[in-house]
């Protein structure tokens, strides 16, 4: 059962970690439904490296010419007028604020933000936000256009990611679309700057795997390779997507599941506390 289950975690990680929803939030809320332990939040922090190691494998002509841009400017100043450069200090600036926030929220993080009262709640609010930033935002900038500032504004609304329900790719992309940014580069740089960010998380929580938490290492290591197959089939389809289309049925969904935890959990079908192992 612990392996069927990382599977249908590994599929639900996989399809929600690029959508504005918030993949931590649908691990949270799911096993709830089903009956199900919380799977904790090193297993969620691990099985996200699948999903990161898809942006990875997707976006890796992009990663090398930003790596190798950023390395080459190390030691050449005609480098640094480079546009890979300035992106490669954009995105290790802009980790920066979820790096030292989530160490130092690391007991928040693990238990009072899983709290189904917050999550249904920030499911609620930010589906609004975002809302608001496809409905004001002018969606022109190109990404070439990116700033320090602006990069640093990008980081710290990654950050807010550390709270279940909020996503990350959402808040990154909110901010990207009320500075400006055109849908498609708001959703690339998300995911770009989100891989220090998860894949560091992953590795530091991988201490914890067997330990305060529902799953072992087997399953984890099998929810981890789900989720890196369905998220790589979601990244090529929501790049499309966006191009063309606006996020309002991922602030509808959002608001509509928010909504429902709220009420479910008023009424006692569910308890809002998450309990592990």
């Amino acid at each position: 059962m612990d392996f069927l289950r990382a599977v249908v975690l590994g599929v639900i990680q996989g399809l929600t970690e690029f959508l504005p929803i918030s993949s931590s939030a649908h691990l949270a809320i799911f096993p709830k439904f089903f009956g199900w332990d919380d799977p904790g939040a090193a297993y969620t922090a691990v099985i996200q490296i699948g999903t990161e190691l898809a942006v990875v494998l997707y976006f890796w002509k992009d990663i090398w010419t930003i790596g190798s841009g950023w390395v080459r400017g190390v030691f050449s100043r005609v480098a640094r007028e480079a546009p890979e450069w300035r992106m490669g200090w954009f995105i290790i600036i802009g980790s920066m604020p979820i790096v030292a926030l989530g160490i130092a929220l690391q007991d928040l993080i693990d238990r009072e933000f899983r709290n189904l009262w917050v999550i249904g709640s920030t499911l609620v609010v930010l589906g609004i936000v975002l809302g608001i930033a496809e409905r004001v935002g002018r969606k022109s900038r190109p990404i070439e256009q990116l700033t320090m500032r602006h990069a640093i504004l990008l980081g710290f609304a990654q950050a807010g990611a550390l709270v279940p329900g909020v996503s990350r790719s959402g808040a990154t992309i909110s901010m990207g679309l009320f500075l400006g940014y055109e849908r498609a580069a708001a959703t690339r740089y998300a995911f770009l700057l989100a891989i220090p960010a998860v894949v560091g998380a992953g590795i530091f929580k991988l201490k914890d795997i067997g330990g305060e938490n529902a799953y072992g290492v087997g399953p984890t290591i099998v929810g981890t390779v789900v989720s890196f197959v369905v998220g790589l089939a979601v990244i090529h389809w929501l790049l499309k997507y966006v191009s063309t289309r606006s996020y309002a049925p991922f602030v509808a969904y959002r608001i509509a599941l928010g909504t429902l935890v709220l009420v479910l959990v008023a009424a006692g079908v569910i308890g809002a506390s998450t309990t592990v192992g």
